[in-house]
């Protein structure tokens, strides 16, 4: 499966841990479910013009949710969260932005 940079990298995680990861030279990414460590790297170093050390992909499922009516006890069970990818890229300190 071939995908563009900028449809693997779908936007940055921000948090607080991913914004201490930032003074490691991690950033973390939301990326395609599909993807996997070699398109995120390529993605990453196209777009940012840096050199990429290494790539943590993380799979999160889907996560359902009760929803109840009147009482306390669920009815039903949706679906909140589709299932995505989260990566964490760790650049090279001497092409890092």
């Amino acid at each position: 499966m071939s995908l563009h940079p900028a449809q693997i990298l779908l936007r940055p995680v921000v948090s607080e841990k991913s914004y201490h990861q930032i003074t490691e030279n991690r950033y973390t990414f939301r990326v395609h479910p599909d993807a996997h460590k070699t398109q995120v790297r390529q993605a990453v170093e196209e777009l940012f013009d840096v050199k990429v050390v290494g790539v943590n992909i993380v799979k999160m499922p889907p996560r359902d949710v009760p929803m109840t009516t009147q009482g306390s006890r669920p009815s039903a069970v949706r679906n909140v969260r589709n299932l995505f990818a989260r990566s964490a890229s760790t650049l090279d300190r001497r092409t890092s932005p």
